[in-house]
């Protein structure tokens, strides 16, 4: 039997421009407005037989305003950053330019002290795995970059395409298939 999850990324909880690693902020005034407006569409997904997500606070709230009173899943946090964690990009690399280029250019180095991008890709994709055959139709609620880490291991693509999937809020992927073997599915526009 195949299993179809779907990843919901997690509503805004700050400025896309003040975006900070390992955010744990709950949903602003425009991550609220936007849920309002995608309920119509995201709703349904709560159907699903097992609803989950991220332990942040804005992934919590955004699957409690979508009606799916989901499960937290540790393995569905995001990247731990160490000691970059609350700081914006522009932040660290205005203090550790050769730090941020090593990190970028290698996903098994974590000069932050935290989590390398590779591990935290294997662990996003040990939940997926580790998901039983019976489950049918899964929704998670989750940080972008647990989205794109999901996407990437799923397709079994290099580490570094992670930088090159971008992930809006309240976007959606689904993966369907088993343990090992998964496929991206992309849904028509109805017209």
């Amino acid at each position: 039997m195949a299993l179809r999850v779907t990843l919901v990324a997690a509503a805004r909880s700050s400025s896309l421009l003040a975006e900070r690693f390992d955010d744990d902020r709950p949903l602003d005034e425009a991550g609220w407005y936007e849920v309002q407006l995608a309920a119509p569409r995201l709703i349904p997904l709560g159907a699903a037989e097992l609803r989950y997500c991220s332990p942040t606070p804005r992934s919590r709230a955004t699957g409690v305003a979508l009606g799916y009173a989901p499960l937290a899943q540790p393995a569905l946090r995001d990247c731990d950053m160490g000691r970059w964690r609350g700081h914006t990009l522009a932040e660290v690399a205005a203090v550790e330019p050769a730090a941020v280029d090593a990190w970028l250019a290698d996903a098994r180095t974590a000069p932050h002290g935290g989590e390398p991008l590779l591990a935290f890709i294997i662990r996003v994709g040990g939940w997926l795995d580790s998901r039983p055959a019976d489950d049918g139709a899964i929704v998670a609620v989750a940080e972008p970059a647990v989205v794109r880490a999901a996407l990437v291991f799923a397709l079994k693509a290099p580490p570094p395409t992670y930088w090159n999937v971008d992930v809006r809020p309240l976007s959606t992927i689904t993966l369907t298939g088993r343990p090992g073997r998964w496929h991206l599915e992309l849904a028509a526009v109805a017209g």
